[in-house]
């Protein structure tokens, strides 16, 4: 029987640097904290005008706006870039946990929507990349992506 040399040994691929739970949180009040101010602003209705309709229409607008805000800034940005506004902030990007490449919107739309699983058992999930080894949420894992330091 021949003899075949040895395989030569494989490069190992260095290991991510996982962002920390606390850059993480970080991030997400940045994430936060910028449509909820917009969101806020609905609140003038009710400083300019004692009528109901104007009111309304003003906190539509501003309800509206937000919301278009955060689909933008965790979806869209997000999706192109691996970071969204308060993951720049923080130092952090998301990204596939198979290659390091970038999610696109979908992807980081069905991400955003998979945090109910976090957020389901009493918000463990959101706790878990505490002592999770590739520092992941319920939401990561199920949709295989890790968030590291940029």
């Amino acid at each position: 029987m021949p003899q075949y040399p040895p395989h030569p040994p494989q490069p190992v691929p260095p290991r991510p640097d996982y962002a920390s739970w606390g850059s993480r949180v970080g991030s997400t009040l940045v994430d936060g904290l910028i449509p909820g101010v917009v969101a806020s602003l609905g609140l003038l209705g009710l400083a300019v005008s004692n009528d109901l309709g104007v009111v309304l229409a003003i906190a539509g607008v501003c309800y509206l706006a937000a919301f278009a805000l955060a689909l933008w800034n965790t979806c869209y940005r997000q999706g192109r870039t691996g970071q969204s506004l308060g993951k720049q902030v923080m130092g952090t990007r998301l990204v596939r946990a198979r290659d390091g490449g970038t999610l696109g919107f979908w992807a980081t739309l069905a991400r955003q929507l998979a945090h109910v699983l976090d957020a389901a058992p009493l918000y463990l999930g959101y706790l878990w990349p505490l002592w999770d080894e590739r520092r992941q949420t319920f939401a990561d894992k199920v949709c295989d992506t890790v968030v590291v330091r940029a």
